[in-house]
C-alpha cells in the first residue's frame, strides 16, 4: 500500500470498528429510554457536539455561504446516518452485531457498485464488472454464513 494511503486506511479501519460498537450502545439507550428514536437523537446530539468542538478547534473561522449552491441531495447525508443509527439501535438486540454489520456491508456494497456504475453524486464512473459482482456475492455469502453458523 502506498504510504499516502496508510493514514486514510487506518482511519477507516478505526471508524469501521467503531460502527460495530455504535448499534449496541444505542440499543442500550433505546432499551432504557423506551425509544429507538430518542436513542438516535441522543446519538446524533453527542456526535454533533463532538463535531462542533472539532470544527471550532480546527477551523475557528468558517462560512456557510458556499453551501447555498450545493445540489439538494448533498444535504441527505444526515438522513442516511439517521436511518442507519435508528435501524441499528432497533436491529442490534434482534440480529446480533456480527449479522447486523455483515448485512449492512452487503447493502453498502450493492449500493456502492450501483453508485460507481452510474457515476452518481458526481463521482467518476466505474462500470460494474464480473469481479465486482463476484465480490458482492462473496459478501452476501458471508452474510448467510454469519447468520446460519
Amino acid at each position: 500500500m502506498p504510504t499516502s494511503l496508510i493514514l486514510p486506511a487506518l482511519l477507516i479501519l478505526i471508524a469501521g470498528a467503531m460502527t460495530a460498537a455504535q448499534p449496541p450502545t444505542n440499543a442500550v439507550l433505546a432499551r432504557e429510554s423506551g425509544s429507538v428514536i430518542l436513542a438516535a437523537v441522543i446519538s446524533f446530539a453527542v456526535g454533533t457536539a463532538v463535531l462542533l468542538a472539532v470544527l471550532a478547534a480546527t477551523q475557528p473561522r468558517f462560512a456557510l455561504a458556499p453551501l447555498r449552491d450545493v445540489p439538494w441531495w448533498a444535504w441527505a447525508g444526515g438522513f442516511y446516518g439517521a436511518v442507519f443509527v435508528a435501524a441499528g439501535a432497533y436491529a442490534a438486540p434482534r440480529l446480533g452485531i456480527a449479522s447486523l454489520i455483515t448485512i449492512a456491508v452487503a447493502g453498502q456494497m450493492i449500493a456502492a457498485i450501483a453508485i460507481d456504475h452510474y457515476g452518481a453524486f458526481g463521482l467518476d464512473r466505474t462500470p460494474i464488472s464480473l469481479g465486482r459482482v463476484l465480490g458482492v456475492l462473496l459478501i452476501v455469502g458471508g452474510v448467510v454464513l454469519v447468520r446460519r453458523f
